[in-house]
């Protein structure tokens, strides 16, 4: 029964029972459509990952120009994709079950400037901005060589001064757990836009400091993720100078992240890995509102087809997104309504409500979703900072279990035909988020925390 009294078959399910009890659950799915047949349906604009594609290229050197760590790769926000043997060896001795095929960690947790899955939405909806603004105030529209600037924003335009006395009088708003607001929030002040960002009690302090210490206004509330984004979204309403970032609905944000599915598919024939039929790929997605993993998702379904299965992992206490595909009632469900608070160690997930665009729109292509007890989560990060020296946020590591949750489901396995043979050259790639940014004192005590976890894994 939902909070607000309405009761339906859907929340009578065996698996949202499950769900609501707080157990870690598995729902791996057995039938799904073809990929072409799912991107097909979709009702995305054409060309939308290209698009953004494009504004990044456009502007690396700007990124270049203003982020010193962004020098060595020209400018393009990327993350290394690393092999985790000690990893996959740690995690077969602590579940007492060996993995096989190849895993990998997606380092998102080391992305330059802001380092986490949900910088490259956030990113690309700060430079969108920046060039619609650019472009609607005829900001450089004819160069000192009396050519206009390359690409619609015009980039050379932001050398100009009278350039960025424009940018000041426009703002940039956000609600956000805490990543989302980060990433935007450094990437406005640098392009010297006004700033806020409204962020929810689970959001950690050190990320608030942060952007206060960069003139980004902070504004905290009393409730969740939900009711902080209401609150950005009303009070940037009342100020036409001032864009709203929706997490729940930006396509914008969407296409950023879907950029990164493209960027993995050339990482991975750098290294020689053909993904195909007898070699197959799962990706383990952190997922709060469901944005960066669906975006991720969309993307790498344009890539490999039905040749990659991406798995979207949960806080058992916030398994939202599960809950809004399960039921088909999307947003219009809160995890509140099954009894679950919400809340959870990790604070980038810890989201009650699910974003409708990612559950009608990418919905049909997730294979599967596995929820995550915030004690697991705590105790992996000190198994990552054991095996292989990287210090992660809590959210993080919520990918690490997955792959020993499908070679537990072998009904899954069977129908999707995923036999022993194919399993054995499959790559399995852990989505990574947050961590480089995080003060040493706070790291110590997630270490801390995560070491006195571990029981977890004897229970």
């Amino acid at each position: 029964m939902r909070a607000d009294g309405v009761t339906g078959p859907q929340l009578e399910d065996p698996l949202v029972a499950r769900l609501a009890s707080g157990k870690e659950t598995s729902w791996l799915r057995p039938q799904l459509d073809p990929a072409e047949q799912s991107l097909g349906a979709c009702s995305l604009p054409a060309g939308l990952v290209e698009d953004a594609r494009r504004r990044f290229r456009r502007f690396a050197p700007w990124f270049a120009d203003h982020f010193p760590q962004t020098r060595a790769a020209d400018g393009i926000i990327e993350s290394p994709l690393e092999r985790a043997g000690a990893l996959q060896s740690r995690m077969g001795e602590l579940l007492g079950a060996e993995l096989p095929g190849t895993l990998w960690v997606k380092r998102d947790d080391t992305l330059p400037v802001s380092g986490s899955i949900k910088a490259r939405g956030g990113f690309h909806e700060v430079l969108q901005v920046v060039e619609g603004i650019v472009e609607s105030e005829q900001l450089g529209a004819a160069g000192s060589d009396g050519h206009r600037s390359e690409g619609a924003a015009g980039v050379r335009a932001l050398r100009d001064p009278a350039t960025a006395r424009t940018l000041h009088q426009h703002g940039i708003a956000v609600g956000s757990t805490g990543n989302l607001g980060l990433s935007i929030g450094l990437l406005a002040a640098e392009f010297g836009l006004r700033a806020t960002v409204h962020m929810s009690t689970d959001a950690r302090p050190w990320k608030k400091d942060m952007l206060r210490s960069r003139g980004v206004e902070v504004v905290e509330h009393a409730g969740d993720f939900s009711a902080a984004v209401a609150a950005g979204r009303t009070a940037a309403g009342a100020d036409p100078l001032t864009h709203f970032v929706d997490d729940e609905s930006s396509l914008s944000l969407f296409a950023g992240y879907a950029v990164a599915a493209r960027r993995l598919a050339g990482q991975l024939a750098a290294l020689e890995v053909t993904i195909d039929e007898s070699s197959p790929l799962f990706v383990y997605l952190p997922c709060g509102v469901g944005g960066g993993p669906g975006g991720v998702t969309y993307g790498l379904k344009q890539v490999f087809g039905d040749h990659v299965h991406c798995i979207f992992m949960e806080p058992t206490s916030a398994p939202s997104m599960v809950l809004g595909v399960r039921t088909g009632l999307h947003s219009e469900v809160s995890v509140q309504d099954i009894g679950l608070s919400g809340s959870t160690i990790a604070d980038g997930l810890a989201v009650a409500r699910p974003s409708r665009l990612v559950g009608e729109q990418i919905g049909g292509m997730i294979d599967g979703f596995v929820t995550v007890a915030d004690e697991r989560m705590a105790a992996l990060v000190s198994v990552l900072d054991e095996t292989h020296g990287w210090r992660v946020e809590p959210s993080a590591t919520a990918g690490a279990i997955g792959p020993w949750r499908v070679m537990a489901d072998a009904a899954y396995r069977e129908a999707r035909g995923l036999d022993a043979r194919s399993m054995a050259r499959a790559h399995h790639i852990v989505w990574s988020t947050g961590g480089s940014m995080v003060p040493e004192d706070e790291m110590n005590g997630y270490l801390q925390q995560g070491r006195a976890a571990q029981g977890i894994f004897y229970a």
